[in-house]
């Protein structure tokens, strides 16, 4: 599994969530499986987003796709993005 990780400040979440919400690179089409969307404890106004693909060209494609969009949108602010593969995981 492959998991595109993205991390930014947002002015306004609320006004953030609706445009995540939204879905302008239509995740499900483009190979997302699942997402996970988590807020700093000390601060509602950076979130960080998991999106989970089976491979890594798919991830690479989003990441672009998302690039393309942060250049045309104005409701984050430097977002950062990196692909990672998960090599262990374990539930308790």
């Amino acid at each position: 599994m492959y998991i595109l990780r993205i991390e930014h400040p947002v002015p306004n979440y609320d006004v953030w969530k609706r445009a995540f919400d939204s879905d302008p690179i239509g995740r499900k089409r483009s190979g997302v499986r699942r997402y996970r969307i988590m807020r700093a404890a000390d601060d509602s106004n950076y979130v960080m987003i998991d999106l989970e693909f089976e491979s890594a060209s798919e991830a690479e494609a989003a990441h672009a796709a998302l690039r393309g969009l942060w250049d045309r949108v104005e409701v984050m602010h430097s977002p950062q993005a990196r692909i990672v593969e998960v090599v262990e995981s374990k539930d308790y």
